[in-house]
């Protein structure tokens, strides 16, 4: 599958993977749209990527909120004329015992990794049921297949996506031609860890950077394009990433 001149929407594009994987578009020759809060930073990756002869914009965007995002694609279908890759890419990972009781760090965990999911799926979906084609990518987890303690409730959310990945593959496949894929990364070099307010998980998740030698987010972006431009035919539905060396 040539993407060349395609149009792309990433979100959490302002850090790790999808930073790493929006340049990694933007070299394959997409137009990519760059969606996160954090606007200094897209401003900065935009720079970077048309300094290296690609084309980019900034979409001041919060995935928890559905018009913020409506507004978002209808500004990159305006500047482009279509959206064709749709990375549902932002997401959390405080980690902490259940018992600990952090439920404001739950409820951003559901609100930015499930229903930034989905109100991104919702603002894009029409617009690739229109054109007949169209690829969504979403970002799981090794913890949408299996769980951890600390992890209870980021484990949820990123088995949900993994849930609503698969569902959606199977509704809109057939029928519009349109592609899914959810990607299951094991350890991956990110801000993430930087969300853990809990000092003892925070302590033990950077201690695992001494076990194995963790996946960059540029695999995660290889990972991406290499789904992507799979023939037409051709469904990854899972991409499941994992170090070497990661042993759980």
């Amino acid at each position: 599958m040539e993407l060349k001149g395609k149009v792309a929407l990433v979100t959490g594009a302002s850090s790790g993977i999808g930073a790493a994987t929006a340049k990694k578009l933007a070299e394959a020759g997409v137009k990519v749209g760059l969606a996160a809060r954090r606007v200094d930073r897209l401003d900065a990756l935009v720079d970077e990527i048309r300094a290296a002869g690609g084309d980019a914009m900034a979409i001041p965007m919060d995935v928890t909120d559905l018009d913020a995002v409506r507004r978002g694609v209808a500004a990159l279908a305006d500047r482009y004329g279509r959206i064709d890759i749709v990375f549902a890419n932002a997401g959390l990972m405080p980690a902490s015992d259940i018992a600990s009781l952090k439920v404001d760090e739950w409820h951003r965990m559901v609100d930015v990794n499930v229903k930034g999911v989905l109100n991104t799926v919702a603002a894009t979906l029409p617009l690739l049921q229109e054109q007949k084609s169209g690829h969504i990518v979403t970002t799981s987890s090794i913890a949408g297949r299996k769980t951890f303690a600390g992890l209870g409730v980021y484990c949820a959310t990123k088995h949900a996506v993994a849930a609503f990945s698969d569902t959606l593959r199977m509704e809109v496949g057939k029928q519009y031609g349109i592609r899914v894929t959810c990607l299951q990364p094991g350890a991956v070099e990110s801000e993430l860890f930087e969300h853990v307010s809990d000092a003892g998980y925070r302590e033990q998740m950077e201690g695992l950077k001494e076990q194995m030698t963790f996946l960059k987010a540029q695999d995660i972006g290889d990972a991406v394009v290499y789904a992507l431009q799979a023939p037409a035919h051709v469904d990854l539905a899972e991409v499941f990433v994992m170090p070497t060396e990661q042993p759980w």
